[in-house]
């Protein structure tokens, strides 16, 4: 699943720079997350940097963006294809 930033963040500013696929940017309030970049860190990281870094816990997996390892390892694989 991507994952999604709830109304409890705190603008922090801890997890933008750690989102290895830049799916992380600044919203009208708090930060977003950008489904369609969102690997969970998959093919990065053994687990999501931006939710083991966020002091507030307010990072979780986005129950309307559902997938499994292999198809966020195949958009992994799609975003670094798209960079090169």
């Amino acid at each position: 699943m991507a994952l999604i930033i709830t109304d409890d963040c705190i603008n922090c500013d801890v997890c933008e720079p750690e989102c290895p696929n830049d799916a992380i940017s600044m919203g009208p309030e708090i930060y977003v997350i950008d489904p369609s970049k969102c690997t969970e860190c998959v093919g990065h990281f053994d687990e999501p940097q931006c939710a083991t870094l966020c002091p507030v816990s307010c990072i979780p997996q986005d129950p309307a963006h559902p997938e499994d390892k292999d198809m966020l390892m195949s958009k992994y694989l799609r975003l670094v294809a798209a960079k090169a």
